[in-house]
């Protein structure tokens, strides 16, 4: 008799659970790529790499990174999307002089805006 009531309400909350932590982490998910705009760091793309990583079973981000020459050394610059069907990948070409606003993190800085300085603009 009272596994006939516990059983059920121990599935219940597991259920429950589950599903809370599933929205916790869709919620950490969606936010990934939103870094304040505390600095800026100006210079020419060496090269540009793109990554797709793994967040939480079927979520994925992809990871852009920059490796720019500035002034005087090379810094990694790195860029977290989540993933999707309607992520829009943006293409960098080498030789591009940019200016990424971000925050630093460790070594690398994370960016969330990119301006194009090569861009050329049209009339």
């Amino acid at each position: 008799m009272v596994t006939a009531v516990v059983i059920p309400i121990i599935l219940v909350y597991f259920y429950w659970l589950t599903k809370k932590e599933m929205k916790n982490k869709e919620e950490e998910w969606l936010k990934i790529g939103f870094v304040k705009e505390e600095a800026y760091l100006s210079g020419k793309v060496i090269s540009a790499q793109n990554e797709i990583t793994r967040f939480y079973y079927h979520r994925q981000i992809l990871v852009q990174e920059l490796t720019l020459q500035c002034d005087t050394k090379i810094i990694k610059a790195k860029k977290k999307h989540p993933l999707s069907t309607n992520t829009k990948v943006e293409t960098i070409p080498e030789g591009a002089s940019v200016k990424l606003y971000g925050q630093w993190d460790k070594q690398s800085f994370l960016y969330n805006r990119l301006e194009n300085s090569n861009a050329q603009p049209t009339n």
